[in-house]
């Protein structure tokens, strides 16, 4: 079968195999040339759980950590949907299984968990895993889940999360990936209701829970560390981000962060939330309001030569932040911020700028919707130079396959 792009409003209904390839060897590529000719001393992990690495931020610290310096030994967990007689399956399913074949290959272990990371069967299979391949201990735990649910483990309801301001109503732009087309949308203010389970899928809470239960399985190694990740953004951004329900949640994930780092002091580890730049993700795309200001950073940060991408911002995480020869730069909440160069005053200065100039008859031409664009297509495997989309693929030789 010939396997197209077909897109829904602004999410992805296929990914392309090869092309999902493509998008992991890609970032392989990046830091093994990065490491050649990096000068800092890499004290990175040995055994690392990721959970959520099978795209975004966690599969980009996965590789950034298996094929850097530290060369480290991972184990990931993800829900994704594979190939099958119904469809082609999801991108994160052919990047697990890419990243394997890759990371194998170079002499890594990769252990690939296919499973509800809410649920305790799959935990249990986490800490069998840790048991089996990393001698029962982990060094670093990130935590990179992306969900839109999560179910209260007492009465298995979902708490749903709601991308919603808090007070009043907010007026923003999005862009339909489907059409190519601007849209103002108008959102209403969240309830208590909606603020409370957006904090519970989005907060720290099962972060919090995954720590307690690697602790009481005596999983955690001496000098454990654990991640999350965050997003700030400028004040542009806040009425939407930070002040609204997205926000309380990162408030709640920020707070947790240092719940954690007492309990992981115990281990000689630390716990720490990570701020990243305003990326083009599975999840960023459906916040109304961001997607104008994400093509007009990317514009500005390309033109100066600043942009960064998730790979760009791990490696900068893991070699220049988190694993030195010196204390961890954090700032004066005990946040890891790698959303410096994003904030960086001029850079601001030039976004809010063209931001004011945006509408919907000439954001394709001032601002980087081309690239905004490209970028959401790569994260499916569409849209590389070198790879031929009009040849036939045979889906039955990867629906036996595990990951």
């Amino acid at each position: 079968m010939i396997i197209e792009p077909v897109i829904n409003g602004v999410v992805a209904r296929t990914a392309h195999p090869y092309g999902c390839e493509q998008a992991v060897l890609e970032q392989i590529r990046y830091i093994q040339q990065t490491t050649t000719s990096d000068k800092n001393t890499n004290h990175g992990p040995a055994r690392v759980l990721i959970l959520g690495g099978s795209s975004g931020f966690g599969l980009a610290a996965r590789i950034a950590l298996a094929f850097g310096a530290s060369e480290s030994d991972t184990i990931s967990v993800s829900f994704e949907r594979g190939p099958s007689e119904k469809g082609v399956g999801t991108a994160g399913w052919y990047n697990n299984y890419y990243f394997k074949k890759h990371a194998e290959q170079e002499g890594r272990i990769a252990v690939n968990i296919d499973g509800d990371a809410f649920s305790q069967e799959t935990r249990t299979q986490v800490i069998e895993a840790i048991e089996t391949y990393f001698e029962g201990e982990v060094d670093l735990v990130i935590y990179s889940l992306a969900t839109g649910a999560r179910p209260n483990p007492e009465t298995g309801e979902l708490w749903r999360s709601s991308i919603k301001p808090i007070g009043e109503a907010v007026t923003g732009a999005s862009v339909m990936l489907e059409t190519d087309t601007w849209q103002d949308l108008t959102l209403q203010p969240a309830s208590e209701q909606e603020i409370e389970s957006t904090m519970k899928v989005m907060g720290g809470e099962d972060w919090e829970s995954w720590i307690d239960t690697l602790i009481n399985a005596e999983s955690i190694a001496d000098g454990c560390q654990t991640i999350a990740f965050s997003y700030i953004g400028p004040e542009v951004t806040h009425p939407i981000y930070l002040d609204g329900t997205l926000g309380r949640a990162k408030v709640d994930l920020h707070q947790t962060s240092h719940a954690l780092n007492l309990k992981l002091a115990n281990f000689g580890g630390a716990a720490y939330a990570t701020v990243c730049k305003a990326l083009v993700t599975k999840a960023s795309v459906f916040i109304p309001g961001l997607t104008p200001y994400i093509m007009a950073l990317y514009e500005v940060m390309k033109e100066q030569g600043t942009h960064e991408g998730c790979i760009e911002q791990m490696h900068r995480l893991f070699t220049q932040k988190l694993y030195i020869d010196e204390p961890v730069h954090v700032d004066g909440e005990r946040l890891i911020r790698i959303d410096d160069l994003e904030l960086d005053s001029e850079t601001q200065q030039k976004v809010q700028q063209l931001l004011t100039k945006l509408n919907r008859d000439n954001f394709k031409k001032l601002a980087d919707y081309r690239g905004f664009k490209t970028e959401f297509m790569n994260l499916n495997g569409f849209d590389f130079d070198g790879i031929d989309y009009k040849v036939p693929i045979n889906i039955d030789e990867f629906i036996n396959i595990t990951p």
